[in-house]
């Protein structure tokens, strides 16, 4: 089928690392994996989408994005889809993620979607509009379009990241103990991280520094456990080959 005209479309897949809650759900009511919803207390990767008022595909959920304007550029449009219809301001980082280009991608009008990955620090708290709410990639809501495959390639590009740059900066506290990275870094790459593993990998390619300085004591006491820092909070490549593998 022959296209008269083209709209640009700029999409946004926003993960932050944080123990969701999903109101729709009773306290007793099972998710899709079987699991009540109040058994799942650790922090798992979530993406940021809202839920459509309008046709076509009224009611389902979809990335935060929208229409390219004639003077903008695309890192432009994409801040301003967030800051509008999300209320999202403030990302610890932003990159361009990919093009999706299928003819029949959406209904009408041929819709060309460059898509964006951004990252929201673990601490931080938008507050988001009431059609807007974080959902667990591992139990995504019927989305609209395409827009679930654009949050299956984030996630996927988030993951390899992870291996080979300082991109945990992104997800995590300014300052942390290793179990809380490791926590991060499990619910980013989908599978358990070793702590030991993980402080010696990105201490040895300079990627996180210890303050000096300890966390509080918890209510069990014990020994009160070091703190660290990213050593940039700027995204770099720390080891083009490297990669982290699940455990065997």
């Amino acid at each position: 089928m022959a296209h008269g005209s083209t709209l640009h479309e700029v999409l946004v897949a926003v993960f932050q690392v944080r123990r969701p809650t999903l109101p729709c759900l009773h306290e007793d009511e099972p998710h899709q994996d079987g699991n009540a919803s109040g058994s799942r207390s650790l922090p798992e990767l979530c993406v940021l989408l809202w839920q459509r008022a309008m046709e076509p595909m009224a009611g389902h959920w979809s990335l935060p994005g929208g229409k390219l304007e004639p003077d903008e550029d695309l890192p432009t449009s994409a801040r301003r889809q967030l800051a509008e219809k999300v209320d999202v301001r403030e990302l610890s980082h932003l990159e361009q993620l990919s093009v999706f280009s299928d003819p029949r991608r959406v209904p009408g009008t041929r819709t060309i979607a460059s898509t964006f990955i951004g990252l929201v620090p673990s601490p931080a708290e938008p507050e988001l509009p009431e059609d807007t709410s974080w959902h667990p990639v591992a139990r995504l809501p019927t989305m609209a379009f395409d827009h679930r495959t654009v949050v299956d390639y984030a996630r996927n590009r988030l993951a390899a990241k992870l291996s080979y740059t300082n991109i945990g900066f992104a997800l995590a506290p300014s300052e942390f103990t290793i179990s809380t990275l490791r926590s991060i870094y499990s619910a980013a790459l989908g599978y358990p991280v070793d702590a030991t593993n993980l402080q010696r990998v990105l201490g040895r390619r300079g990627v996180i520094t210890p303050t000096g300085t300890t966390a509080p004591s918890g209510r069990a006491g014990g020994r009160p456990a070091a703190l660290y820092r990213f050593t940039d909070a700027r995204y770099r490549v720390t080891d083009e080959f490297a990669a982290l593998r699940p455990p065997t």
